[in-house]
């Protein structure tokens, strides 16, 4: 694909949305404030791929890598951001399963993380590793949250 072919317009929106996103769980200073605003951040990558994935947007190797750098780097930041203590008094959807199950928290984080560390290249490795993600977050959002 040539770089003439991205659609600047929707690389530039999806690199914006990302940087807001990032910018305010850094200024919080609150574990839980950060860590809603990282889940924002890997649900506004998963709706960028979910539009590539469904069509709605014309596939876009850059936009598709960085989505699922996105959730990579969520995936990477995750580990850290439930420390013990952090389960209580905040308004949170983190399920007490996190601290009492830690061991299956972290291999479905690492598992996560691993699935989005694919380099893709077309449209169909896309489709593979953005599905893998997603069942991951399917699956711990089941098992880790609860919703309020």
């Amino acid at each position: 694909m040539k770089l003439t072919q991205f659609k600047a317009p929707f690389v530039a929106t999806l690199a914006a949305s990302i940087a807001l996103f990032s910018a305010s769980a850094i200024a919080s200073g609150d574990v839980a404030k950060e860590r809603q605003d990282l889940m924002k951040n890997v649900g506004a990558a998963t709706g960028a791929g979910a539009a590539m994935v469904k069509g709605e947007v014309e596939f876009n190797a850059v936009a598709a890598q960085l989505v699922l750098r996105t959730m990579n780097n969520g995936g990477l930041a995750f580990g850290y951001m439930f420390p013990e203590g952090s389960e209580k008094g905040a308004n949170t959807e983190a399920g007490p399963a996190i601290w009492s199950d830690r061991a299956g928290f972290d291999a479905a984080v690492n598992k996560f993380v691993a699935d989005t560390s694919a380099t893709v290249t077309d449209l169909d490795s896309f489709k593979a590793a953005f599905g893998a993600a997603t069942a991951n977050c399917g699956a711990c959002h089941k098992a880790y949250r609860v919703k309020n």
